[in-house]
């Protein structure tokens, strides 16, 4: 028996959403609604070759997500069909059932993402499907922004130099109501159910995520508004872990809920109306900083498991059998040092971590602790709800010292000196240790004066030797 004839080629378009869950600032749906009927397409692909599947917060913010999107893409009149596979199958697949005459996506630019477009592309050139792919999740593209010598850049500095230089275009409004592909749908076989992916983690983890944050694009712009009425001091603010000093955008940026078209707009407008600020200035370099790990991922497809710095390929980190003990105390927060310990228990309770806290924590676990920063990256990955693909190992890169432009190796963050630091009121280690939260006369900063009557750990570690130590390891691979 002959396979059926592919229904011939309509108006049709497919808008392929991926980590662009929004209808605001979205070129492939902009370019979809001015060709005629649209259908919208999320694929789950955890399948295709090199694509890292999702960690479990992640999981729980897409199946958010998506429930946003559908009722945003219902408000323009535009069917959401979802669908799980390998993307390089599942598309041509749902092509053929409804013979759409285009596809359209924002571009991504980790490698195993570049190649399942490259491919579906090349599919649709092959059997007469228009393709457009835009810019949508990046300011400036990898292969746009070069140094002088033709290469990507190695260094912040220079690199943020060079894209305050170059223009930013506007973000592009909602579309107006489309026209929703019915037919499309009917043949499509109407997609599959969010509720059968196995999304949700166990309820009690569920609870934490959820009594926290609100996936979807409504959600992000209340979030970004909130924090332009408080940016006048994050310069300062977002170092402090007992403030609410950060704008808890990074979650709603990673699954593109918002543009960081949108958000680089809102904070220059905002900061021409407060007629500068230091605050916002520093939030840009911020966005700067995602921008730059994103090329580096484009250069460094690997990044999450290969050393940019090849030199560290022959560090001597702990034998992992070694360290399972005292990366399991720093996994639970339990390793003595109580500002690494009450960040660790923000991230298990609510799915993300303050950022300075971030770093001290992988600081003691890479150096003072030896152990592998591929093994915090991971634990990240799957506890933060914005776990994402560059930032994540290209921060871990740089706090472990095998990064591009990374933090010198002999920069070991104190975690006692920190918390005083950047906690001195012990506000935050008192919200997340309770052991430590109790009126019992001694310091919760100094866990050396901590009796055994608090219930709280002894340190997992002695911070000048294993500094030393720390040291001594990086001189044999200098």
């Amino acid at each position: 028996m002959s396979a059926p004839e592919s229904p011939a080629r309509g108006t049709t378009t497919i808008v392929w959403f991926r980590d662009d869950l929004r209808v605001t600032d979205h070129p492939a749906l902009e370019a979809a609604c001015r060709r005629g009927e649209v259908l919208a397409l999320f694929v789950l692909d955890e399948e295709s070759a090199g694509v890292r599947p999702l960690g479990a917060a992640s999981k729980w913010w897409l199946h958010g997500s998506l429930r946003s999107l559908r009722a945003s893409l219902e408000e323009l009149g535009i069917p959401l069909v979802l669908r799980r596979g390998p993307a390089g199958a599942v598309l041509p697949e749902v092509l053929e059932r409804t013979g759409a005459g285009g596809i359209t996506w924002n571009r991504r630019y980790g490698g195993p993402e570049l190649a399942v477009d490259a491919g579906v592309k090349q599919w649709c050139a092959e059997h007469g499907v228009e393709a457009h792919s835009f810019q949508a999740s990046l300011l400036h593209e990898p292969w746009a922004l070069r140094t002088g010598a033709g290469g990507p850049y190695k260094v912040f500095t220079p690199f943020w130099k060079a894209l305050r230089a170059l223009e930013i275009r506007q973000p592009l409004p909602v579309p107006g109501a489309g026209r929703g592909a019915d037919r499309a749908v009917a043949a499509c076989a109407a997609g599959e159910d969010p509720e059968a992916w196995g999304l949700l983690p166990e309820p009690g983890r569920a609870a934490g995520l959820a009594g926290t944050w609100t996936p979807g694009e409504a959600a992000a712009w209340e979030r970004l508004d909130d924090f332009l009425d408080r940016a006048e001091d994050y310069d300062e603010g977002h170092d402090r872990p007992d403030r609410e000093g950060t704008s808890r955008l990074s979650p709603h940026l990673r699954w593109g809920e918002i543009s960081p078209f949108a958000v680089w707009d809102a904070a220059v407008r905002h900061r021409a109306e407060q007629g500068g600020s230091p605050g916002l200035e520093k939030f840009l370099t911020e966005l700067g900083w995602r921008e730059f790990n994103w090329h580096l991922l484009h250069q460094e497809p690997e990044l999450h498991v290969r050393h940019v710095r090849p030199a560290f390929d022959a560090f001597p980190w702990r034998d992992p059998a070694e360290g399972a003990a005292d990366l399991r105390a720093w996994q639970e927060g339990r390793t003595g040092f109580p500002l690494v310990d009450a960040g660790m228990r923000q991230m298990l309770a609510t799915g993300w971590m303050h950022n300075r806290v971030r770093m001290v924590a992988g600081s003691l676990l890479t150096k003072n602790l030896l152990v592998d920063w591929r093994s915090g990256e991971q634990w990240f990955w799957d506890h933060l709800v914005d776990a994402d693909p560059a930032s994540g190992p290209g921060n871990w890169q740089w706090v472990a010292g095998s990064g591009a432009d990374a933090s010198p190796f002999f920069r070991i963050f104190n975690p006692l000196t920190q918390g005083r630091r950047f906690d001195p009121d012990a506000r935050y280690i008192r919200r997340w240790v309770p052991e430590l939260a109790g009126d019992s006369g001694v310091d919760p900063h100094e866990p050396g004066l901590l009796g055994p009557s608090v219930g709280y750990p002894a340190p997992v570690v002695d911070l000048p030797a294993s500094r030393a130590r720390a040291l001594d390891a990086y001189a044999s691979i200098r």
